[in-house]
């Protein structure tokens, strides 16, 4: 029984940089489900064994070999039997830079060029059975997004290879949810516009976004700004797409309802609060009670955020709903609550729109 660290903390490593993950993925070689069960590890894998160790929380998979038996990233089988070597299961996986191991000696393990690759700054896929996982051509449009800062390309092979996938229709066989997990971690990095360049470039942009009536061209500026929000920089991708074709994407992709919420308000008020005062009082007080703003204030800062990043003045959007909070409503009389309220936020939005009278 032999166990190796590898992916992600061994390649992070020798970049220099610091890893993400709070756990660390290792591999073992010539052992077997009922050894891994009696050293206490526990057993979570269905497809193939993968156990967690109880203290560390570390994941130790048995080392395997691929079999493609149907489409998508389900359809393989597996040998984790205890002849299986550690250059067969790195065989396996992905990139090259993600194809390196380390012992408990320290020592390094490379068969395949990724110290190479990690030198040159080369984004590589292993070997042609690459084609045969589609989740692997999201994963490098978002590697390319997250090391393009420190120099990283993709190799033309590797882009040759991903554009074939979605010729021969591979691509198709994505789950709209690991679609949408890629997308969220392409978000986090300092140039999400990379992933979604790599999946243009690929011909995938639409065959995994359909519904997307633009040609995605206006992405790059958007959403490479400095947003803390991920729901932000999500609406901000969508912004120049149409309100339905916005909600049929967030259905397809199952993503979570902040998201969709965020993104559909951005592009439905967009062109009405970049021209605020032209309205009236009673627009401007609908405007406010239909993105929810006077309840829902945390979710409306995060829509004044995009509007910002797409060039609005804010600043009198704010302070509108200051005032509107403002409004005493305390000494009014609670049969004619209601309209007394109304007519108050009237009042105070007419001060802002006509500011001289």
């Amino acid at each position: 029984m032999e166990i190796y660290l590898v992916g992600g903390a061994v390649r992070d490593e020798l970049l220099g940089i610091s890893n993400n993950k709070s756990v660390n993925d290792y591999v073992v070689v010539g052992s077997s489900p009922q050894e891994m069960e009696s050293l206490g590890y526990r057993q979570v894998g269905k497809n193939f064994p993968v156990f967690i160790d109880p203290e560390t929380s570390d994941e130790y998979a048995l080392a395997r070999i691929e079999s493609k038996v149907g489409a998508g990233y389900s359809g393989f089988e597996f040998d984790t039997s205890k002849t299986v070597t550690l250059e067969q299961d790195l065989y396996r996986r992905d990139l090259t830079i993600n194809a390196i191991a380390r012992n408990v000696e320290g020592e390094l393990i490379d068969p395949y060029g990724g110290l190479e690759d990690i030198k040159t700054k080369t984004i590589r896929h292993v070997s042609d059975a690459f084609s045969e996982d589609p989740v692997r051509l999201l994963r490098v449009a978002r590697f390319a997004s997250r090391f393009h800062k420190i120099g990283f390309s993709i190799a033309p092979e590797t882009r040759k290879l991903m554009k074939q996938m979605v010729v021969s229709g591979e691509v198709d066989a994505l789950v709209p949810e690991r679609v949408f997990k890629e997308l969220s971690l392409a978000l986090c990095s300092d140039k999400p516009s990379i992933f979604f360049d790599v999946l243009l470039e690929s011909g995938a942009y639409h065959r995994l976004f359909p519904m997307l009536t633009s040609t995605g061209t206006h992405i790059s500026q958007l959403v490479d700004a400095s947003v803390e929000y991920l729901d932000v920089k999500f609406a901000l991708w969508l912004h120049q797409e149409k309100l339905e074709d916005i909600t049929a994407l967030c259905s397809h992709l199952k993503c979570p309802k902040d998201y969709q919420q965020i993104a559909e308000l951005v592009a439905e008020w967009y062109f009405f609060s970049k021209d605020l005062i032209s309205h009236t009082a009673q627009e401007v007080l609908d405007f406010y009670l239909k993105t929810d703003s006077l309840r829902r204030q945390s979710r409306f800062e995060k829509i004044l955020v995009a509007f910002k990043e797409l060039g609005i003045d804010v600043k009198p959007i704010a302070e509108i709903l200051v005032a509107l909070k403002a409004i005493n409503v305390s000494k009014l009389d609670k049969t004619l609550i209601v309209e007394q309220i109304a007519q108050k936020r009237l009042s105070v939005i007419g001060r802002f729109l006509n500011p001289t009278k």
